[in-house]
């Protein structure tokens, strides 16, 4: 009884060693990919190391390993099947870059670049692959390079100043440049040019503006803030370079600026008159059209009243000398009834040719008056 309980006993116990030994040996293949934490800096001209390694730690020969930029098609070295492969290779890292195969059985590997240049700057990405099983890490690549010490010389005077030039070229990344008096105190306000040329380098231009005669010398420096180091170039600035200061010169200013004024005034004054003038000449011009028109209105009504008092004069005549003839030749019974005919005709005559005089009074108002011509 025994010695069965003893053999189900070791039973089980093998059967959970089993259990615990399977994890382990599906997770054989799997590894993570670390890089270097903090960026690696690299000087431009030189030769870099961009470091990735295995964990745990195993034999990388037979894996592919590939360094990329933001891009997986943009790659910068491929390893693969136990050799290098430049199908996929940028054309910029074409002939400049190998794999430091010292320690791959130890599950370190690294890619070196030869002639650093300003287009390495920037982040990569390591990838180890083997089989379906791939990882990657990320790193940082900064490039810095010094470029010429500073070239200063005075351009001329400026704003009662004397103006100081400050020149270099060859610097990467964009460096920072600061002017300085002789006692160390900083200038604050300067103007500064920057440009890049077809390598991606810096070339930067400062203007300073310095009004104190006493300022001796001024120290332009240029500095790259990666790798701090800086270049310095002095310049002394004689005082009779200065523009003098004349003591009228205040004044002159004051006097300069009450004369703007009033010439400000006077011109201000002189549109308003002439605004006012203009306004009046063309309030006068129209009364005067005005007047005309009245004018023209009123010759025109006289007009036509006079042609048609002459119309109803002629018309007149004519029926008066008919109606004399009428009376001269009838019988006595026929004159009455002609002589009746003749005032009955008259009467629808008047009352037909009544007519509606409109004048415009010169006052601008107007009226309708009916004018009835009677016998």
């Amino acid at each position: 009884m025994e010695d069965c309980c003893r053999h189900s006993l070791l039973s089980h116990l093998s059967s959970l060693l089993l259990l615990f030994q399977l994890p382990f040996a599906g997770s054989a293949e799997e590894f993570v990919v670390i890089g270097p934490s903090d960026p690696i800096v690299a000087m431009l001209g030189g030769d870099v190391m961009l470091p990735c390694h295995l964990s745990p730690a195993m034999d990388m020969e037979n894996m592919e390993l590939r360094w990329f930029r933001s891009k997986f098609s943009e790659a910068a070295f491929i390893y693969q099947n136990q050799q290098e492969q430049r199908e996929e290779q940028l054309a910029q890292y074409a002939g400049r870059t190998s794999l430091v195969k010292d320690f791959l059985t130890q599950g370190e590997a690294a890619m070196r670049i030869h002639k650093v240049q300003a287009f390495d700057n920037g982040l990569y990405t390591c990838l180890f692959r083997k089989g379906n099983f791939y990882e990657e890490a990320n790193l940082e690549l900064m490039v810095a390079g010094v470029g010429s010490a500073p070239q200063v010389h005075i351009q001329g005077p400026e704003e009662d100043g004397i103006r100081v030039m400050c020149m270099a070229s060859g610097w990467f990344p964009k460096p920072q440049v600061q002017w300085r008096a002789l006692s160390g105190e900083k200038f604050l306000t300067f103007s500064e040019t920057y440009a890049q040329d077809a390598e991606g380098l810096y070339s930067v231009e400062a203007a300073l503006v310095v009004r104190d005669s006493s300022s001796g010398n001024v120290t332009c420096s240029v500095l790259n803030a990666i790798l701090g180091q800086e270049k310095v170039m002095a310049i002394f600035i004689p005082e009779p370079f200065f523009p003098q200061t004349s003591p009228w010169k205040p004044a002159f200013m004051v006097t300069l600026t009450v004369l703007t004024l009033l010439i400000f005034g006077a011109a201000y004054y002189t549109k308003r008159e002439h605004t006012a003038k203009q306004q009046e000449r063309q309030e006068w011009e129209k009364l005067h059209r005005d007047k005309e028109e009245d004018q023209q209105t009123k010759e025109k009504v006289l007009k036509d009243r006079g042609e048609l008092q002459a119309d109803l004069d002629w018309r007149k005549s004519v029926y008066l000398s008919a109606w004399r003839k009428a009376q001269l030749y009838a019988a006595p019974v026929g004159r009455n009834r002609i002589a009746t005919r003749i005032k009955m005709l008259m009467k629808k005559w008047v009352f037909r040719i009544q007519v509606n005089c409109i004048a415009e009074s010169f006052d601008h108002e107007h009226s309708s008056r009916i004018f009835q011509i009677r016998w």
